[in-house]
Order: structure tokens, then sequence, then C-alpha cells
């Protein structure tokens, strides 16, 4: 395959306003928020999704609200022929951030940063310009493409769910959420879910409080601990021999953790400060909530319902334990891969202690050798749990479909093609066929659902060439 001249052209015409459509949406704030008349997602996603409305109709693209949950944009005859399935929500934007994370900045380093360039509202806006580029073109199609936008998949992709009851999907779906070439697997998830409550508590030195996590699928950069019964400079030497000492904070080399201690009413409080990461490669961040846990159970605290919960759980839940080995779940096939284990939440108060997990699965789990063993761990520890298994999802590499992605993708990256699997779920998990094709590029940090999310402005350019050839491969006439 040779690149089209007219493709490569085009698009690099409208770089300039490609990338400032990019900010428009990153302007919004479409982090998830509690259900209002006409936004059951919240103001945030409500707004993206009428912006994005606003957009495609702008660009000539015949648009449609779905339950105010989903919006398409579609071009081409009624036939179906290509579903591009993206989404307009975010993560909260969490600390650390060198930049307003809703005033996306092009700086010089050549990348955009800002939160959503990346995730996904970049593969969104490359999708509409690969449609906007075919369509102004005129290329012919004989069948129907369509771009779908969600509001929900950061939060369990409710939007898809409540769509896909109403409409089918296309022959052909991919979704531009993940990294190039192919994505043709996706792992399971089990979430599980633990608590354990302790009568009212007057012994010192204890844990009053503990806090970690704003995500299920985020891998928190930060968490805090309140012990009463202890003084700050106590605390600090004692604190030393667990975590090394350096540069006036104490700090150990790997995974990336500093702990700090501070004064409190009554106590100190202890900070554990990590690097934030998706919950699905959890080895690429600093988990604070393992980091804390493993401060706090080395610590001479109080023998009382806190301080015994908090020791079980570091046992159970070490830090830099990625795969669950200590919960005895550790396993991997050649599929899918190995199975991830993030402590993505925890809240600590008085009467008792809250947490979950988010658990990426390979094909070769099941609840017996995975839900069940992990049950048995943490309530051998007078833990109560639960939580759900949802399957793997996987599309055999072979057919014209993949091939002709892979073809696209060789042509205008100058990189080899193939397929992989990966622990993060995306829109087409659920979808018969689905895969996940881009926005990024092999190699490429985009710091996804960290601070400072970032995407290089020529990968952006790069994908949309590559997602109007797919279209008019798949949707056009065969010369």
């Amino acid at each position: 395959m040779e690149k089209d001249s007219r493709i490569s052209s085009w698009m690099e015409e409208h770089r300039q306003q490609l990338l400032e459509d990019l900010k428009t949406l990153c302007r919004v704030d479409s982090v998830s928020g509690p259900a209002q008349e006409g936004a059951p997602y919240g103001p945030g996603p409500k707004a993206a999704l009428e912006a994005a409305m606003e957009m495609c109709a702008g660009y000539g693209l015949a648009v449609e609200n779905h339950g105010d949950r989903v919006m398409t944009a579609d071009m081409g005859p009624e036939e179906p022929c290509l579903d591009m399935l993206a989404h307009l929500d975010v993560v909260g934007p969490g600390d650390g951030w060198d930049t307003d994370p809703f005033e996306p900045e092009l700086k010089e380093d050549g990348y955009l940063y800002g939160r959503g360039v990346a995730d996904d509202k970049g593969g969104a806006v490359a999708a509409l310009y690969a449609m906007r580029c075919v369509k102004e073109l005129g290329l012919h199609l004989k069948g129907r493409c369509r771009l779908i936008l969600g509001t929900d998949e950061e939060n369990g992709s409710s939007d898809v769910a409540w769509y896909y009851e109403r409409v089918k999907p296309a022959p052909m779906t991919f979704t531009p959420d993940t990294d190039f070439p192919v994505c043709n697997g996706e792992k399971g998830f089990y979430r599980l879910r633990f608590s354990k409550q302790w009568e009212q508590e007057f012994a010192s030195p204890r844990v009053t409080e503990l806090h970690g996590g704003f995500r299920v699928n985020v891998v928190p950069g930060e968490a805090y601990a309140i012990i009463v019964g202890m003084d700050r400079e106590k605390a600090a030497n004692l604190v030393g021999p667990v975590w090394q000492t350096s540069g006036g904070f104490l700090v150990k080399a790997q995974p990336p953790v500093s702990v700090k201690v501070e004064d409190a009413p009554g106590g100190v409080k202890i900070t554990a400060v990590g690097k934030g990461c998706h919950a699905a490669m959890p080895e690429t961040g600093g988990n604070a909530n393992t980091a804390l846990l493993q401060v706090l159970s080395g610590l001479p605290l109080a023998d009382c319902g806190s301080t015994r919960a908090i020791r079980a759980l570091a046992k159970a839940l070490p830090h830099g334990d990625f795969y669950g080995k200590a919960l005895g779940i550790a396993q991997e096939d050649e599929v899918t891969g190995r199975l991830t284990c993030s402590f993505t939440q925890i809240d600590v108060t008085s009467a008792g202690l809250k947490g979950l997990c988010d658990c990426r699965v390979p094909v070769c789990a099941n609840e017996g050798n995975c839900k069940a063993v992990a049950d048995a761990k943490l309530r051998g520890q007078g833990f109560a749990t639960e939580g759900e298994m949802i399957p793997p999802h996987y599309t055999p590499a072979e057919g014209e479909f993949i091939q002709t992605l892979n073809r696209c993708y060789e042509t205008y990256s100058g990189r080899e093609g193939g397929c992989y699997s990966m622990g993060g779920g995306t829109y087409v998990h659920d979808v018969p066929g689905g895969v996940a094709f881009g926005v990024v590029m092999p190699g490429e940090d985009v710091r996804m659902h960290g601070a400072n999310e970032r995407i290089k402005a020529e990968d952006l350019i790069t994908a949309a060439q590559i997602f109007a050839q797919a279209v008019a491969d798949l949707c056009g006439e065969k010369q």
C-alpha cells in the first residue's frame, strides 16, 4: 500500500485546526459527577457531549444525541460498515501538574499537555478529522462510517451498554483508545472490595485516619495517615529504618515513593507520595497506598483492631507486588499475559476500614483460581469481601479487518504492524470482533491517568492519517 498523497496533504493543511479543536474539547472538565436532569453522568460529561456534537455538525456530519449518554456522527450510506468508538469523559486531574490540566498547552518539546489529550479526546478528534478528510476529499463510500462518542468509559461504560441495547454495532469496530498497532485482546476484570470493622478504640499510638486513592482504575500517587499518641521527631526516627532517608525525605528508590512526616493535632501525619498511573499497568507507577501500609506496619503501634487490619493488608498486598503473588492469585497465559493487581483505594476511620483492588485477569483466570483464592486469603484475616469477575475479550488476528488496519498503520507510521493484548479495558470489550487501534504510538509515555498527561502533536496527525486511510479502505469502493 502506498500513501494517499491527498490524505497526507489534507491533514498537513488542517494540522493547526485539529489541535485547536482538541484544545476546545480538553478545556471542558468532563470528570463524571452526580446525575442531573438531562445529564446522567453529571454536567461535565454532558458539556463535552454538547461541544462535540456542535463540532461534528459544523463539519457536515449527521449528528444524533442518544439519551444524553452517547452521540453519533455519521457519513456515507445507511448500511453500517465501520464504527469508531471513543470517549469524552476523563479521570480527575489529581496532583502534581506543571500546567493547568484543563487548559491544554503545546510546549516546545512537541507535546500537547492536558487532561484527556491522549485518553481519549485525542483519539476522538483524530477519528473526527479522519471522517472530515474523507468527506472533504470526496472519497465515495459504499457503507456508513459512524463516530460514536460516549461519556462514561472511565466509570464503567454504562453509556455504550445502554447504546448497544438499542443499536446494533457495525460489522467492524475499533476504538482509538490505546497504543498502536492493533490490540486484539483485553484482560478481564476482578474488582475486589474488602472491609473490616472494630470496636471503638482508645489505645495509642494508633491510626485514626487513613485515605488513599480516588478512582478504582487509578493507582494513587498520594496517601496519608493520622497517628495519635506519637510525635513528629519520634515518628521520623522510627520511619527511617523502614524507608531509606535521602534529601530530607524518606525515600525508597523503586518504585519511586517518598514518605514525609508532619505534625498533626494529637499526633503526626504521615504522607506517602508516589506516582499515579493506570491500574492496568501498576509497575509503571509508585503506589502510595502499599508504600504507606508498609511504613505503618513497621511502626510500634498499639495492638488494636486498626493496627491488626493494617498489618494484615500490608502482608496480603505488599509494596511492589504488582501481580497478586502474596494474595495467591498470580498467573499468566500466552494469549493475554499475566494477572496484575492494583490496590487503588483505602479508607480507614475510627470504626473500620474499606478498600478496593483492581485486578486485570488473563484468559486462564476464573472464579476458582482467582476470586475464591483472594476471598479465602482476606476472610482468613477477618475481612469481609465481595466482587465480581468480568471475562476477557479476544478477537483472532486473522481476517481482512485487522489486516487492513495494520496495512494503514504501516503505511503512514513507517513501523511494523501486528497485534498485542493488554490489561486495560476499552469500549470494545463487549463488542464482538472489536479491537483497539491507536491513538498512541508504541513506546510513548502519555502519562495516562497521571499528572502531566500528554501526546505528541506529530503523532496525532499521523494517527488521523492512518484512520482516514482505514475509513477509505474499509468503507470505500474498491479501486
